[in-house]
């Protein structure tokens, strides 16, 4: 009976340390996960399961091995914030499977993906034809992105106001974290002199920009690391 109690307590307390150990890593790990948020709730379910049944392990060493995971993890996500190439090499890239309206096969093999799949993840985005498809991009988190064709997007408000039509590109990346991508410009046939006359021409630096990107209507979006938000919004 004793050691029925002794379970009882071990499991509450088993869920309580977890539960104070996710309010610490953040809202990231209720969303969909990446390699390393996978990896981490994995190793942190394993030992919490640990912790509240199995007598044989000494508490203080499941103790030590929650902590130790609990802040490798914690500053690994500060480490991948701060650094992108890191933040690359560990969570991956996503894959664009769909170019153009044509679907590439060595993507596809890549992330060992079969046209079958591939149909399955565009159902789930109600696209039942992948004729209507101009983009398609696996995430990170294994989720898909999808870009229709223009004659097959939704009407909004502001393209009935509208006049003519013009050719769409691609949405392109420029900066990160205050670096300039540039093997994205070069890819793309852009003057590195460009950006920099555009950031002078705001007064800023490359180091002053959060996030830029070349919307698929041709116009620049800039982000920057100073937003002047005094009080920013976060719902809790």
């Amino acid at each position: 009976m004793f050691e029925h109690y002794i379970i009882l307590i071990r499991s509450i307390s088993a869920f309580l340390i977890l539960l104070c150990i996710t309010r610490l890593l953040g809202k990231q790990t209720l969303s969909n996960m990446n390699f390393l948020e996978f990896i981490t709730a994995v190793i942190l379910g394993a030992i919490g399961a640990n912790f509240a049944f199995n007598e044989k392990i000494q508490v203080i060493h499941l103790m030590i091995s929650l902590s130790v995971f609990t802040l490798t993890s914690y500053f690994l996500s500060k480490l991948l914030l701060r650094f992108r190439k890191l933040r690359m090499w560990t969570e991956g890239t996503p894959s664009v499977l769909i170019e153009g309206g044509k679907i590439l096969e060595g993507n596809l093999k890549k992330n060992n993906l079969t046209l079958d799949t591939l149909n399955q993840l565009l159902r789930q985005k109600d696209i039942f034809d992948i004729n209507e498809v101009d983009y398609a991009i696996l995430e990170i988190n294994g989720k898909l992105s999808v870009n229709k064709k223009k004659e097959y997007q939704n009407t909004t408000l502001k393209d009935l106001k509208l006049t003519g039509s013009s050719t769409q590109q691609f949405p392109l990346e420029l900066i990160m974290d205050g670096c300039i991508l540039y093997g994205n410009l070069d890819a793309n046939q852009i003057s590195h002199s460009w950006l920099l006359k555009e950031l002078e021409f705001r007064n800023k630096k490359a180091e002053d920009v959060f996030y830029s990107v070349r919307g698929s209507n041709g116009q620049l979006y800039f982000d920057y690391r100073d937003d002047g938000i005094q009080h920013p919004i976060d719902v809790e």
